[in-house]
């Protein structure tokens, strides 16, 4: 088999540079929490594939159920040939999903195919054009939801001009606030400066949707207080606007829930999800009001791989392995033990300025000093590469990079999360020296 070294010269020469790789290695077999590598090097996985693995690698429902799919058949495109996996796994998803009204699903390939639909349905059911997101916000990389993405580079940089009718309102951000103010005295005022940016940026009445995610993913696991998203969905009924939940990053179990929106007891008009719905195969859908989804002609949504027939029957495998293996229960248990374990870090460590999040999507904000909260960028990169090091991924995000997020499956073992959190506490002495 080949090594690192040899693989590494093999991608350079047959892969552009664009994608970028956050462990210089290449794997050979992955299980639960664990990832080892071509030469037998083994590490804990902190980034479960960027979210995607919740249930973790190679979950034994998620296996067998691609086995037995296989053994039937791998495409039909559900558009010629429908299947019942299909219908299904859109039963199961509407009865989760929050809100006491009808719903309806259906399935794409990724988070952004996601968002573009979600965008498509509400611009065709209120015939208006713009379209409300968010600073920090990330919605993907094709040109409609880089366009919606917030972070220039390595995003947007270059690859202009842009969609139109894309409107970037203030997030709830508190530690670094937009309006700076201070919350609780703030009254949330970030979510009423929407009515202020109807008149300054553009008008209500020309807003099909506010897209926004509950936990900001890439943005910095940005968290808002509990009144934020209750003011949002008011002030989207009142003028009409499609309230669209981003959850490719934050659902099915990532914060301990099925949603993260659940967190604030509201039901937006649509949900998008991807990432861990399919535990490591590529599936996501919209979910959303039974009539908003069948307002779009016969036609007008779909896809030609859209809810392969693979896809959906790991993601039934996945919504079995929430239900009936107490995964939802273990994502609480881990969001109290990290979050125990980072607010004892944050004491003992200075750069530590911020700890937040939901559930286990929990992240650490660094910071030079904690009065000026200058981002500690450099020394966040240095973390993760000694973390990589000593045989622990973990990944950098927030505009600045200098916020460490954890995304371990909701699978890993005691003494696996008690090693990563060893070697997260040995790496912060390690550049603070």
């Amino acid at each position: 088999m080949a090594d690192n070294k040899s693989l590494l010269a093999r991608r350079e020469k047959a892969v552009p540079r664009g994608p970028f790789n956050t462990v210089p290695a290449f794997a050979a077999k992955a299980e639960g929490a664990r990832i080892t590598d071509v030469e037998g090097n083994e590490y804990i996985d902190f980034a479960g594939g960027i979210g995607v693995l919740n249930t973790g690698h190679r979950h034994p429902r998620v296996v067998e159920a691609i086995k037995r799919q296989a053994d039937s058949f791998l495409h039909t495109c559900f558009h010629v040939f429908m299947y019942e996996s299909y219908v299904e796994l859109a039963e199961r998803i509407n009865a989760l999903a929050p809100g006491d009204f009808a719903k309806k699903s259906f399935f794409l390939n990724s988070g952004a195919e996601a968002v573009e639909n979600a965008v498509k349905i509400a611009r065709y059911k209120t015939k208006r054009p713009a379209v409300v997101a968010f600073q920090n916000a990330f919605h993907g990389r094709t040109l409609l939801t880089m366009s919606l993405t917030s972070k220039s580079k390595p995003y947007k940089f270059g690859f202009g001009p842009f969609a139109p009718e894309i409107y970037r309102a203030p997030y709830a951000y508190c530690y670094r606030c937009p309006l700076g103010l201070e919350y609780p005295r703030c009254s949330v005022a970030c979510a009423d400066y929407l009515e202020e940016f109807f008149v300054s940026y553009v008008a209500a009445e020309e807003v099909a949707a506010l897209l926004v995610e509950p936990v900001q993913g890439e943005g910095g696991f940005v968290t808002p207080p509990p009144e934020y998203f209750p003011k949002l969905r008011a002030i989207c009924d009142k003028y009409g606007i499609q309230m669209i939940v981003d959850e490719i990053q934050t659902g099915f179990g990532r914060t301990g829930k099925i949603f993260a929106i659940d967190h604030w007891d509201v039901a937006p008009d649509m949900i998008t999800v991807a990432k861990s719905l399919a535990g490591g195969m590529p599936l996501s859908g919209v979910v959303g009001r039974a009539e908003l989804l069948d307002d779009p002609h016969v036609g007008g949504l779909g896809g030609t791989y859209g809810g392969n027939p693979l896809c959906c029957a790991a993601a039934l495998a996945v919504l079995d392995a929430l239900e009936q293996d107490g995964l939802l229960r273990r994502g609480e248990q881990l969001g109290k033990t990290l979050r125990s374990r980072f607010l004892e870090m944050q004491r003992e460590f200075e750069i530590i300025g911020d700890v937040r999040g939901k559930g286990p999507m929990l992240a650490l904000e660094l910071v030079e000093d904690r009065e000026s909260k200058r981002p500690a960028t450099d020394k966040a990169k240095a973390l993760v590469g000694y973390c990589r090091e000593k045989g622990l991924i973990i990944l950098a995000c927030g505009n600045f990079g200098n916020v460490i997020r954890t995304l371990m499956p909701l699978v890993i073992s005691d003494e696996e999360l008690e090693r990563g959190l060893s070697i997260m506490e040995d790496g912060l002495r390690a550049i603070k020296a």
